[in-house]
């Protein structure tokens, strides 16, 4: 799939599904602008690219505040002279607690990097986008397969992922009559530094859900994410794209 001559803006591609899209992304000829809250790691994103005569940057991002995210999309205009034509929302985070014991300011955070940081960015990188008449453009969000049973223990997160998805219904019949396709990935159960942190007897039983019996790699959700972006997937619209193995 040709990115050829387009740039590619990836929150939270420090590690895990945000990195792997990054690679993927770059491999099919995009520039690569990697974002995430540790601005080392996203750096060592863009070395492991490693792709020679290529605008690619690193820069660091606290999605959850406007003035950072502004911030970041006026530093973006000023190297690039123009707004990336593909933005993918991979940051997110996980405070997982039991709902009687978990906190107000876990809650909050989750909601505020997950879904207010997602729309963060697209809101301000739609705008851009729009005010310099860039087409075809394509933005992906990163949801869950959470979001559609609910988890155990996920409370801020299943919530937060299902926001996400009906965001992303939302944005593509806002921003589809000015050529930008607005789309969500659900990943399921994936090898990330996210899902490390799982207990061996809890990915056991959720072993027992997936029909393929294995978790997921970053880079199958990366190839997805490539497909959205690239002009194959041109009639792809509002659309919930589960990537899970068959989990149900």
């Amino acid at each position: 799939m040709s990115l050829i001559g387009r740039t590619a803006f990836v929150t939270g591609a420090g590690s895990g599904i945000g990195r792997a899209t990054c690679q993927v992304l770059a491999r099919d000829g995009a520039n690569i602008i990697a974002a995430d809250v540790n601005e080392a790691n996203a750096r060592k994103t863009i070395e492991l690219i490693d792709k020679s005569e290529s605008k690619n940057l690193s820069i660091a991002i606290d999605v959850s505040k406007s003035s950072n995210v502004k911030h970041v999309l006026d530093k973006v205009l000023e190297t690039y002279k123009k707004p990336p034509s593909i933005i993918v929302n991979c940051a997110g985070i996980t405070r997982d607690n039991f709902i009687l014991k978990l906190s107000e300011e876990n809650f909050q955070e989750v909601i505020d990097v997950n879904l207010k940081g997602t729309f963060l960015v697209l809101q301000a990188f739609a705008n851009a986008i729009i005010e310099h008449q860039i087409s075809p453009a394509s933005i992906i969000n990163i949801g869950s397969v959470s979001s559609k049973n609910g988890n155990m223990g996920q409370a801020n997160y299943c919530a937060s992922k299902a926001g996400v998805e009906l965001l992303t219904k939302t944005a593509a019949k806002e921003f589809g009559k000015v050529g930008i396709r607005v789309n969500a990935v659900l990943p399921g159960f994936i090898s990330t530094p996210m899902t490390a942190i799982v207990p061996e007897k809890v990915k056991a039983i959720l072993l027992k859900q997936i029909p393929l019996a294995r978790l997921g790699n970053p880079e199958e959700i990366a190839e997805v994410i490539s497909f959205l972006a690239s002009e194959k997937s041109s009639y792809i619209n509002g659309a919930s794209i589960n990537v899970n193995g068959g989990m149900v």
